[in-house]
């Protein structure tokens, strides 16, 4: 089992810093815009060998250009343009994004990356189609590929569970909230923290909750080979390691 963050940006020290006392961390940085190649170079040669970066895949590949994220995106789009970004629609402009995140996810020398749908990328034929296509055109070049589904398709545990299985994707969930359906050997969880709203981050564990956090992903351990533990909430660094203390 790893247990780790998404994201180093607040944590005092930086990268360096970071991987001196965690052996995980998702990358976040290349959801919103992706770095040059030699910077994740560099943020590769700044850890130890054994420290694993996972990355979050560009928002180009899921999130349409209307999304309040694209205005850190640093691309500027034609009107033609926009409509063949986003939603895992089998376009050559998202099979492009892809090939440059994966160029990133081959610089950090990574073995997971997290693919995240927006909400109003419902469960649909016509998004299913697509992402059937979407993921036969690409080159996983031996990634390990995560998909994190939002709004309806949470309600929707069966066709999550098909897709997963049929185009081979680890179902990545908040183990707090809900139990994955794939049948990946990897388990991959982000922790958002329990608030009303499942996406406000503004949350710190309490004791008991890191406690029944400790049992939850225990099972999770009995039913997979590896699990990953992604904190992704504002007291993010602090959870992580009282969770790595109470696995000790």
């Amino acid at each position: 089992m790893k247990v780790g963050c998404c994201g180093w940006g607040f944590y005092r020290g930086g990268l360096k810093a970071y991987s001196q006392k965690f052996s995980l961390v998702e990358c976040q940085q290349t959801f919103y815009r992706l770095p040059m190649p030699s910077t994740a170079r560099k943020w590769r040669e700044e850890v130890p060998e054994s420290f694993e970066i996972t990355v979050k895949a560009w928002q180009a590949i899921t999130h349409l250009p209307s999304s309040p994220t694209w205005r850190r995106s640093g691309l500027k789009l034609k009107p033609e343009q926009e409509k063949n970004y986003g939603w895992l629609r089998p376009t050559k402009e998202n099979l492009e994004a892809w090939q440059r995140t994966k160029e990133i996810c081959d610089a950090l020398n990574s073995k997971i990356c997290l693919i995240q749908t927006p909400p109003n990328f419902k469960c649909t034929r016509e998004n299913r189609d697509n992402m059937e296509r979407f993921f036969d055109r690409i080159d996983r070049g031996g990634l390990f590929l995560a998909w994190e589904p939002r709004g309806d398709w949470v309600e929707n545990a069966g066709e999550i569970k098909k897709i997963c299985r049929d185009l081979d994707l680890i179902h990545v969930v908040d183990i707090m909230r809900r139990t994955p359906v794939s049948d990946h050997r990897i388990a991959y969880t982000r922790l958002h923290g329990l608030n009303p709203r499942e996406y406000d981050y503004r949350y710190d564990y309490s004791a008991e909750e890191i406690r029944e956090l400790a049992r939850r992903v225990g099972e999770l351990e009995k039913s997979h080979e590896e699990v990953y533990v992604l904190f992704n909430n504002t007291a993010m660094y602090k959870n992580s390691v009282q969770l790595m203390e109470l696995l000790e």
